[in-house]
C-alpha cells in the first residue's frame, strides 16, 4: 500500500477541514466541509487520488469520525486511519494562513498574534496533521 499520498482530517463536531498531501508536492487540494459530508468527500478523493490512509486528528470528534471511516470500502481498497496528534495545529495554521496570505494596509502593522483568519483554517490544520504523519514516519 503506497502512502505518500493521504487524506488529512481535522474533524469537527459542524465542520471538517480535509486535504490530500502528497509527501513530496505537499497539498494537492483542501477545503472545509460539513461533517455531515465527511464520508462522502473521503470516498470520493480516497478513489479520485488512489489511497486508502486516512490521517485524523485525535482531538475533538475523533472518535466518532475513526468510527465512520475505518475499514469504509473505496475503489482503491479499505480506508485505513492512523490518528496524529493535534496540539497546537489550530494556531500553526493560523500563522501559516497569515504567511499564505499576507495582509495589506494598516493590518500589516498588527502583530501576526493579535489577527484572526476572516476565513475557517481547519483545512490547513488537515495539512499540518498530514505533515506530522509524514516527518513521524521518517
Amino acid at each position: 500500500m503506497a502512502d505518500h499520498v493521504v487524506i488529512a482530517v481535522d474533524p469537527g463536531r459542524e465542520k471538517c477541514g480535509i486535504a490530500v498531501v502528497d509527501q513530496q508536492r505537499g497539498a494537492l487540494i483542501r477545503q472545509v466541509i460539513a461533517t455531515a459530508c465527511l464520508a462522502e468527500m473521503v470516498k470520493t478523493w480516497a478513489e479520485a487520488y488512489r489511497t486508502t490512509v486516512v490521517v485524523l486528528g485525535s482531538r475533538t470528534s475523533s472518535k466518532e469520525a475513526r468510527q465512520l471511516l475505518q475499514g469504509r470500502m473505496t475503489d482503491a481498497g479499505p480506508l485505513s486511519v492512523v490518528l496524529v496528534e493535534e496540539h497546537r495545529s489550530t494556531e500553526q495554521a493560523r500563522l501559516r494562513y497569515w504567511r499564505e496570505t499576507p495582509p495589506s494596509g494598516l493590518w500589516r502593522l498588527v502583530p501576526t498574534g493579535m489577527r484572526t483568519p476572516p476565513v475557517p483554517v481547519d483545512d490547513l490544520v488537515a495539512v499540518i496533521l498530514a505533515e506530522r504523519y509524514f516527518a513521524r514516519r521518517k
